[in-house]
């Protein structure tokens, strides 16, 4: 399962009105960004952590992450004690140890957000993720295009592997045994097929398009509507009341 695949399930998380979840996640991004104490990141981390557990979601995907993200993590921190001046060095004039401390906090914080994203994802069907974007003033012309390209990513994932299995079976093994710059050089034999795959993709879904007559009508109507309920309200205010004590925290000590 992809990591933007609906997760089904019956969770408080899942029930959450799309709309606080999209809020939720706007919050604590900006929340994350203005922390620059590791032990409130920390705390945000856990409570991450936590919703998972909630929502019934494979904590293994956290370890995928943490596999996939890892040698950017490196590249950050290496790069901010190299460019980030400071006043203690480890080596005479290179690696500073703030610049070091910033490139953890960045990688830190890069890190819970990414892990926070996919409890929005995972636990909301991509039609009522649409609904929720329209309700909330955006056209539902860009609605569609947004909730599109994240449906279309696991299919471009899909096609990815079929393609390498067929390559594999006419003996081209460079994606798993080549060096980097032999990947490279073998990258076009991948590219191409997925774009010319995309290309007539897009071409059906434009003609289906135009003969449902989509963006024809000002007035849009759904067969499933939303709205808030009393959990949503009680949810929404708690996860403001923590980001709120967290800054005050953060900025405190």
């Amino acid at each position: 399962m992809s990591v933007i695949d609906y997760y089904p399930g019956d969770s408080l998380v899942h029930r959450l009105d799309p709309r606080v979840k999209l809020i939720t996640l706007i919050v604590v991004t900006v929340t994350i960004f203005l922390l620059s104490n590791f032990f409130v990141i920390a705390a945000f981390f856990l409570s991450c952590l936590m919703c998972w557990h909630i929502a019934g979601l494979p904590l293994n995907k956290v370890k995928g992450f943490l596999k996939f993200l890892l040698s950017l993590f490196v590249f950050l921190t290496v790069v901010q004690s190299l460019f980030l001046p400071g006043e203690h060095y480890l080596f005479k004039g290179f690696f500073s140890l703030e610049g070091a401390i910033f490139g953890l906090l960045l990688s830190f914080r890069l890190l819970t957000l990414i892990c926070f994203m996919p409890l929005v994802i995972m636990t909301t069907p991509i039609n009522k993720l649409a609904l929720g974007l329209v309700k909330m003033g955006m056209s539902y012309k860009i609605a569609y295009m947004a909730t599109t390209a994240l449906n279309i990513i696991p299919t471009f994932q899909d096609e990815t592997k079929v393609i390498m299995d067929a390559q594999k079976m006419r003996g081209l093994t460079v994606f798993e045994k080549g060096k980097l710059i032999e990947k490279f050089k073998a990258y076009p034999t991948l590219v191409v097929p997925l774009v010319i795959g995309a290309m007539r993709r897009a071409q059906l879904m434009g003609v289906a398009m135009d003969s449902r007559a989509f963006g024809a009508g000002k007035t849009k109507t759904f067969i499933e509507d939303i709205s808030l309920q009393n959990v949503d309200i009680v949810a929404l205010v708690l996860i403001l009341i923590l980001c709120g004590i967290a800054l005050w925290v953060n900025f405190a000590w």
